[in-house]
């Protein structure tokens, strides 16, 4: 059985990634469904691949000059702020929830955070904050929310998968 330390890592991977997959999941229904367009993770990789040449802002990313392996720096990137969040929820309310996962608390998570595109990522990206300079700022707003929210029940949900994997003797517990 690991350690404490290194349970909370597993499971934060296992139910970041998971949580995440759901994100992208719903990313790809909502293009079918509404012909709303998925984030493109290339932008988020040139935006972070610009960072350690001192530019934080742009206006917009897009006209920005692309950067070699934008597309991978991104989509890891997303993943990883995916654990990472899976990470604040188990610290937040530690391995007994990951035993017995409960909606309210991966909501809480998923929901709060919007807070990271809304304060960080749309203002660096030329959008403002909380995407007050794009066309429609409303209907952005909108659509960030109820992504994050599905990012929360995709935490649930990955919880839960991991909970009955764990009970069928997975050493992650």
């Amino acid at each position: 059985m690991p350690d404490s330390t290194t349970a909370m890592l597993l499971h934060a991977t296992v139910v970041g990634t998971g949580a995440t997959l759901v994100m992208d999941g719903w990313a790809i229904l909502r293009k079918r469904l509404l012909g709303v367009p998925a984030l493109n993770y290339g932008l988020v990789g040139r935006w972070l691949a610009w960072l350690p040449r001192g530019r934080f802002r742009h206006h917009p990313i897009a006209a920005t000059p692309a950067v070699r392996g934008e597309q991978a720096i991104g989509w890891v990137a997303h993943y990883l702020t995916g654990i990472a969040f899976a990470g604040i929820l188990l610290a937040l309310w530690g391995l007994d929830w990951a035993r017995h996962p409960t909606l309210a608390p991966a909501l809480m998570v998923g929901i709060g955070s919007v807070t990271a595109p809304f304060l960080v990522m749309q203002p660096a990206m030329g959008a403002g904050i909380a995407a007050s300079r794009t066309p429609r700022p409303l209907v952005a707003r909108m659509h960030s929310l109820v992504t994050h929210a599905v990012f929360g029940v995709g935490l649930y949900g990955a919880g839960w998968v991991l909970r009955l994997v764990t009970e069928q003797g997975w050493p992650l517990a």
